[in-house]
């Protein structure tokens, strides 16, 4: 009997053991070292890719930001503040009234078919608002001019970038808007150009947030 009583003591002893070392490995020292290697190492990414502008943080650098009107007496949908470069549509599963900048809170796609008639009224609208808003005088939108991503959400409905293509065809209006060169804005854009993940994979793609913090740069020294 008392064998039995000891040898259940010692079980629960190194059962106890165990736990405490697990706890304090897996708990708090494998964290602290993740953390602090992250921090070391991929201090940026670590902390939210974080993009600051005059000594505040504006937003993340992976998540996109509307750039919209203030809302009229009895519009239900803000119209696009057309001085800044607009981002892909954003489509999404919810909507919240606490970030202002950008109302979608859920991430996820539209989950749409391609035959789908919202989708396809959405496109639609969305092509010729885009045609619209971008031909100002001595240049015209063509319909083939309009990339995809001017007109559909990406799966995730929180892209911060833009196609190149669709950058260059909202040229035109930013500089018209704001008072300066086509050339003057032409080259904000090349700049703010990034090429293909490790040469081969994705796509060339602009940071809208990034180019607009940049774009206010230089409407302030025009």
């Amino acid at each position: 009997m008392n064998n039995s009583v000891n040898n259940n003591v010692r079980l629960l002893w190194a059962g106890l053991r165990a736990l405490l070392v697990l706890t304090v490995v897996t708990g708090v020292l494998y964290p602290l070292a993740v953390t602090g290697l992250a921090q070391g190492l991929f201090s940026d990414k670590a902390n939210g890719s974080e993009i600051n502008a005059n000594g505040k943080v504006v937003g993340s650098s992976l998540i996109g930001q509307s750039y919209n009107l203030p809302l009229k007496k009895g519009q239900e949908t803000p119209e696009p503040d057309l001085k800044w470069f607009q981002p892909r549509p954003s489509n999404g599963l919810g909507a919240n009234s606490v970030n202002p900048q950008y109302k979608l809170i859920l991430s996820g796609a539209t989950n749409r078919s391609g035959d789908n008639k919202d989708l396809i009224d959405w496109v639609t609208a969305a092509k010729k608002a885009v045609i619209k808003d971008n031909s100002v005088n001595g240049y015209t939108v063509k319909s083939s001019d309009v990339p995809a991503d001017a007109v559909t959400s990406s799966g995730s409905g929180l892209d911060p970038d833009i196609s190149p293509e669709y950058a260059d065809i909202q040229v035109h209006r930013i500089a018209e808007k704001n008072n300066l060169s086509v050339g003057q804005v032409q080259k904000l854009v090349d700049e703010h150009t990034d090429g293909r993940t490790l040469g081969f994979v994705g796509e060339s793609r602009v940071n809208v947030l990034e180019l607009n913090i940049a774009l206010k740069g230089l409407v302030a020294k025009s």
